[in-house]
């Protein structure tokens, strides 16, 4: 075997399907684990994987990716490198590895669902690498920021975040274990490799890689090209699982789990991706806005898979388009005046240069969003640092878990938060979509307690802000701070340069 090509061999190894006659389908593959959808066995195995790869070939690839990444690390962490990176570029990849590190080692249960029900051979045998992927991910995740705790107390929350009752932590936690571990396989791959990661996070990884380079961390950029090479294989998976889908006639099957998801994974990655593209890379080393990245990558994309499948766009999709153009901007408000509930350092990203270009990036910013940068620039100027930190908790979603935020222009917009009764319980949600959400499946997410419910419910005490604090797990040593100590406030514009007051 060893001595023969590739495609003499590879079709018949990994595409061994038959029929089973010492147990039933039913119990090789429970529905609640597999999800056929009423797509007959033998039609699964139609299924076929665009990116092929062996084993003997995953190894080698894995094994040189890792040899290079770890070499990377190893040489940078003799160096001062990192010591000289921008403040705000720190926060960005602090913030990253509390969001994606554990949640990596999570999407290798969804990964190893498939492998074990998905319903062909070649598609077990795809999401078996996935798994392997997924596990590395994690590992990779993890290693990096302990090998920065020297630098900062934060980067323990790489691995620490997840098992807190931080804010972001549950909200990651509600988006992962509905499209991980409590997914099935056929709502995996559609959900997880098709939406998430081919629409979503493969495109950010190849961002963040190419804007870790330009920043400096050089570090941070070989991780992350190492783990995107990885997703752009097993992103595939989604792909003929969608397409068996809809040769069934299971259009409206399909089309639900990704408008499901998709709108889920928007309201993470605004929260995310947003402020860190917008506000944390320095302004010197920024190809592109947030939008505009949005724009050209991810939505010609998904415009482009909707057109070839012969899918809609998402019935909210005039929604999705109306946040793109504030939503990150009011969670980089909220996350910035509530920094100390997070576990990184936010940087306000208002400078007097940075304002003029997120004005000419976003038009109306500064009467949107500067006016309320101008009323905290003045109370830093005057000292008043207390009126800049919360004395109570905001409104939060009862499906993205992400505090409700709508900018009150134009008037049109839908201010009040969209309310559902359900149990004779009160759901209050951030948008229309959000309550869609919820209400096509209440039994999966009526139990979910954001943070707020659990302040109300009596599970945080003292009942206060600085109780809340403490049980998110967030002490003054690594609670956030403003990444630049604030020094942002202090310049003013002077013939085109900004200059420290």
């Amino acid at each position: 075997m060893p001595k023969l090509d590739r495609s003499a061999y590879y079709d018949l190894t990994r595409d061994m399907n038959w029929k089973l006659r010492y147990v039933s389908e039913e119990e090789a593959f429970p529905e609640e684990q597999s999800k056929s959808y009423g797509v007959p066995a033998e039609a699964w195995w139609e299924w076929d994987e665009p990116y092929k790869v062996t084993y003997r070939e995953y190894v080698y690839n894995q094994s040189d990716k890792d040899a290079s990444t770890y070499s990377v690390k190893s040489a940078i962490a003799r160096s001062k490198l990192f010591d000289q990176v921008d403040p705000g570029w720190k926060s960005a990849i602090t913030a990253h590895y509390g969001a994606i590190a554990y949640g990596e080692y999570l999407a290798s249960i969804a990964e190893a669902r498939m492998a074990r029900f998905g319903r062909a051979a070649s598609w077990r045998n795809m999401a078996t690498f996935g798994t392997l992927d997924e596990t590395r991910h994690g590992q990779l995740q993890l290693y990096f920021p302990y090998g920065l705790l020297r630098k900062h107390p934060q980067f323990d929350w790489g691995h620490k975040a997840f098992h807190t009752n931080e804010w972001g932590a549950i909200a990651a936690r509600s988006l992962f274990d509905d499209m991980f571990t409590a997914n099935d396989a056929v709502g995996t791959a559609i959900q997880l490799t098709f939406t998430f990661e081919t629409g979503f996070t493969n495109l950010q990884f190849l961002g963040m890689a190419a804007d870790a380079m330009h920043v400096g961390d050089v570090e941070f950029g070989s991780l992350i090209s190492s783990i995107q090479t990885d997703e752009s294989r097993h992103a595939q998976q989604g792909e003929p699982t969608l397409r068996i889908l809809l040769s069934q006639g299971k259009k409206e099957e399909a089309q639900r789990l990704i408008d499901v998801m998709f709108w889920r994974s928007w309201k993470l990655f605004a929260l995310l991706t947003g402020f860190s593209m917008d506000y944390y890379t320095p302004l010197e080393h920024r190809s592109m806005s947030f939008k505009e990245f949005m724009e050209e990558w991810i939505i010609k994309q998904f415009i482009d898979q909707f057109r070839d499948f012969g899918l809609e766009k998402p019935w909210y999709w005039d929604i999705f388009l109306d946040e793109l153009n504030w939503l990150h901007h009011a969670d980089h408000l909220g996350v910035w005046f509530w920094r100390h509930t997070v576990w990184w350092n936010p940087d306000a990203g208002v400078s007097p240069e940075e304002r003029e270009w997120l004005e000419a990036k976003y038009p109306g910013w500064n009467d949107n969003f500067g006016r309320y940068w101008d009323v905290i620039t003045e109370n830093i100027r005057q000292g008043r640092i207390e009126k800049t930190l919360p004395q109570t908790l905001p409104m939060v979603c009862n499906m993205c878990h992400i505090p409700v935020c709508t900018p009150s222009e134009p008037k049109q917009r839908h201010i009040a938060p969209y309310v559902s009764e359900y149990n004779g319980r009160r759901y209050q949600f951030c948008s229309e979509p959000c309550k869609w959400v919820f209400e096509i499946n209440p039994e999966r997410y009526a139990g979910h307690l954001n943070i707020v419910d659990r302040f109300l419910a009596g599970h945080i005490q003292p009942p206060t802000v600085e109780g809340a604090y403490a049980y998110m797990g967030l002490t003054p040593d690594v609670w956030g701070e403003d990444a630049e100590n604030y020094a942002w406030a202090f310049k003013k514009a002077e013939g085109g340069k900004a200059t420290a007051v």
